[in-house]
């Protein structure tokens, strides 16, 4: 039997006496597998030569591994890694807070969890800034580490344009309606009162079309929403301007006209009813109904003993 082995070994023709021939691979290993088996095989061989010290490498990066990954199931990792990074210098002294002009400084501090032990490098600061938006007064955060002792916090707050009175509850909205925060004290006092289940919701619609007629908007002390479908405006004097629940704009540009000239606000008047679109009605004050009526009764009498004579 005769054999003739093909380009670069890769097979093998074996031709018997019969004239029939038969084909066999050899096996080659992929390439990425061929130098780690080439090196294990020389390590087994005893051609490669070891250091002394590999042993004990292997061992420390062993057990080091195995620390870390036991911390890491049991949720110590963090803990350790500030702990460490605390002694040897990088504790957390120095936080310097800008734009806060509602949340103090403590809570801040608070929300982070900040104290004597806080490292800088441990202190993720996307997760601190989450934390600082959950804030009630933060509508954004920026968090930014200053190693090896600082970190600045820079905050943008949410601003108050009104106070919304639902039931017995006085809460701070902004320009969108969302509640801020209850009101506490007097900082806050002058704001606007928008009472009325949906007054929150709509406060900034009413507020669009009040910006047009700035002497009207700076009168209004109290705007409260009737069955969540339209506004009566309180003024200063005690004046309320009763609006339609549709097109409030045409109905505030009616009455600057009929007022232009006029000054019906400062007549001994109640309400001015701004509901129907083809008149405007005036309620007098019980004293001026009275005095209305006693001069009409007087009038009459005139007219009538005139009549007589």
């Amino acid at each position: 039997m005769s054999s003739i082995t093909g380009n670069k070994g890769r097979a093998a023709r074996a031709v018997n006496v019969s004239g029939r021939s038969t084909f066999r691979r050899a096996f080659v290993l992929p390439r990425f597998l061929r130098r780690p088996v080439r090196y294990s095989i020389a390590l087994a061989t005893g051609r490669v030569d070891i250091s002394p010290h590999v042993g004990s490498v292997a061992a420390f990066a062993f057990l080091a591994t195995t620390g870390i990954y036991g911390m890491t199931l049991g949720g110590h990792i963090h803990a350790v890694t500030q702990a460490v990074t605390t002694g040897v210098g990088f504790a957390l002294e120095d936080v310097h807070v800008i734009g806060n002009a509602e949340t103090s400084d403590i809570d801040i501090l608070q929300q982070l969890g900040l104290d004597g032990s806080t490292s800088v490098v441990a202190i993720d600061a996307h997760a601190a800034r989450e934390q600082l938006m959950e804030l009630p007064w933060v509508t954004d955060a920026q968090v930014q580490k200053i190693y090896p002792r600082g970190m600045t916090v820079r905050l943008i707050e949410r601003e108050p344009v009104g106070i919304w009175q639902h039931g017995d509850r006085l809460m701070l909205i902004d320009a969108r309606g969302d509640v801020i925060a209850p009101l506490t004290g007097s900082r806050h006092a002058a704001l606007p009162l928008y009472v009325g289940l949906g007054a929150d919701r709509h406060a900034d619609e009413l507020e669009a079309r009040l910006l047009f007629h700035p002497e009207l908007r700076d009168r209004v002390k109290a705007a409260i929403r009737i069955a969540d479908r339209r506004w009566d405006l309180r003024l200063d004097n005690g004046v309320t301007l009763s609006l339609p629940a549709d097109d409030v704009g045409a109905a505030l540009k009616r009455f600057a006209e009929f007022d232009a000239g006029r000054d019906v606000l400062s007549r001994d008047i109640t309400v001015v009813d701004l509901r129907l679109e083809d008149r405007i009605t005036l309620r007098l004050s019980e004293a001026s109904f009275e005095r209305r009526k006693n001069a009409l009764e007087a009038r009459a009498k005139l007219i009538k003993a005139g009549k007589k004579s």
